[in-house]
């Protein structure tokens, strides 16, 4: 046994977690007869009746991960696929909202979503559209995916094997529904949903008759007429519980996870799977992101961030930092949480090059960068180039950069392009998050008395310009003038001179924005409330 193996087996970080439940999981399948040689399989579900959100990153991005971890723990003897299914033969049950057209698609309502036309007029239906767009999402985040469409899996006859064996097994999957179910539900419940060969619709009607021996339904179209159906061609789909036992009794699927909404039916889904011949995949519940007031984000509501919103302000690996930390606790997700994941992965990524190997896999870069985080990082901070673009009432990154270049001469747009990219998300982060939201206060007698004393010390400083020599005199000022505890001297200098309740250490940032600039804004803050 090699030492990186002997460290990933005792890794404590969650996807390894994860990955040594899955290796159990395949090793006892392969003890009672599975093929050595069979590929491990990471399956995730997809909604495709709105647009790819921050659930869909997140979902396959800590599935990635555990991916990757169990690649490393069992060094490559086993390959691994990563299934994206689309549910889009679902029947589209309302217009969504925003769409072109939603006159014309409500004519197309109950009908799979691979039959309802496109409004945009792309592609060939609006659920290949709203496919493109996840692909399209997925391929700018470049993870290693195989796309599957339910509508092409169901039609193609991928799952004909266990539609027809659920026909066969109709009476155990009515026995793991019903009991789920209220009693008028009961009476007209069928885990098989015929598509009408007439109006097209899939249809939410029980079943006269299952043939067992010939694979067949048959039930009432929305004429009167009775309808017999085989169950195998895409003419019939399963309710979406049944369905997702099914998907994984047919595509083989090692391991899934899914959000803590999906916990209460994960049993049910596993039952179904069980019932059709195969047995279920590791899983693993995440909990669900809350807004800033502690409630549930909904994308109706549009109470949270979109992916679209975060990469305006920050880098993906943020997000994938936000995604990897404690995802089972629930965990607010507003604007505010992006400066602080922006810098806590810049901490990271700055740290693991010192670290040692056990250390290494315990840290969010290595499962952000597949075990191989890149070497570059930032010597500023994402907070002080907040405070630095306020300071400066910078408009353009070159403003930025000259500050930026006195404070690491070293660094320059072609030589630190992560820092480079981190002056633009500030610039647009204070533009439209932090600036509107500004509120400068007055100083009262104690505190305007102490930052006219920091103005003049810091103007007198010659020649500093080290950030902890900074601080020192910041520090010696507050205590000199009394404040308990310090932390109330900090809060009146960022209220006061900056409009804002906290930042980053003050020494950095008047080090990066230079002593007299700095002495001169106080100056002007204080001449401002005067």
């Amino acid at each position: 046994m090699t030492d990186a193996a002997t460290v990933f087996e005792g890794a404590k970080a969650w996807p390894f977690e994860q990955a040594r439940e899955l290796l159990k999981r395949i090793e006892r399948l392969e003890a009672t007869g599975r093929p050595k040689d069979a590929p491990v399989v990471f399956e995730t579900g997809y909604g495709p009746s709105g647009l790819p959100h921050i659930g869909t990153f997140g979902e396959v991005v800590r599935t990635t991960m555990v991916r990757r971890a169990f690649e490393a723990l069992t060094d490559g003897r086993y390959r691994t696929r990563l299934i994206c299914v689309s549910d889009d033969m679902d029947g589209m049950r309302k217009v969504p909202d925003g769409l072109p057209q939603r006159e014309m698609l409500a004519e197309y309502l109950q009908k799979p979503l691979t039959s309802v036309p496109d409004p945009f007029g792309t592609h060939e239906s609006y659920g290949a559209h709203m496919n493109a767009r996840l692909m399209r999402f997925l391929d700018g985040f470049g993870f290693d995916y195989e796309f599957k469409s339910a509508t092409d899996l169901y039609r193609s006859g991928a799952y004909d094997a266990m539609l027809v064996r659920a026909a066969e097994r109709y009476d155990e999957i009515m026995a793991v529904m019903l009991p789920t179910l209220g009693a008028e539900r009961q009476e007209t419940y069928s885990p098989f949903l015929p598509v009408s060969p007439k109006s097209g619709r899939v249809l939410y009607v029980p079943m006269k008759e299952v043939n067992a021996a010939s694979g067949e339904v048959t039930f009432e179209d929305e004429d009167g007429s009775d309808v017999t159906l085989s169950v195998t061609g895409g003419r019939v789909k399963l309710q979406w519980k049944p369905d997702f036992g099914m998907r994984w009794a047919a595509l083989g699927v090692d391991f899934e996870m899914f959000g803590k909404d999906h916990q209460a039916n994960a049993p049910v889904y596993s039952k179904i799977c069980r019932v059709l011949g195969a047995e279920p995949p590791h899983q693993y519940v995440y909990e669900l992101f809350l807004d800033q007031k502690g409630e549930k984000i909904s994308k109706s509501k549009g109470n949270g961030i979109t992916v679209e919103e975060w990469l305006a302000y920050a880098p993906a690996e943020s997000l994938a930092l936000y995604q990897f930390q404690k995802p089972r606790t629930a965990k607010r997700l507003y604007f505010d949480v992006i400066p602080k994941a922006v810098d806590e992965y810049l901490a990271f990524l700055a740290a693991y090059p010192g670290q040692t190997v056990d250390q290494q896999v315990e840290n969010p870069v290595w499962h952000i960068h597949d075990g191989a985080p890149p070497a570059e990082t930032s010597p500023i901070s994402f907070a002080l180039l907040l405070n630095l673009v306020s300071a400066a009432n910078a408009d353009s990154p070159d403003v930025l950069w000259g500050f930026i270049s006195k404070y690491a001469p070293d660094a320059s747009p072609s030589t630190s392009p992560l820092l480079d990219r981190l002056v633009g998300y500030a610039l647009a982060y204070f533009r439209d998050v932090v600036k509107p939201a500004k509120v400068f206060r007055a100083p009262d007698g104690k505190e305007r008395a102490a930052l006219d004393d920091l103005a003049t010390r810091l103007a007198g400083a010659r020649g500093v310009n080290d950030p902890e020599a900074v601080q020192s005199i910041v520090f010696a000022v507050g205590t000199e003038h009394g404040f308990e505890p310090l932390r109330d001297w900090f809060k009146a200098i960022y209220e006061v001179v900056l409009g804002q309740s906290q930042g980053p250490r003050f020494g950095g940032f008047a080090a990066l924005y230079g002593l007299p600039e700095t002495a001169a804004l106080i100056r002007a803050a204080l001449a401002r409330t005067s």
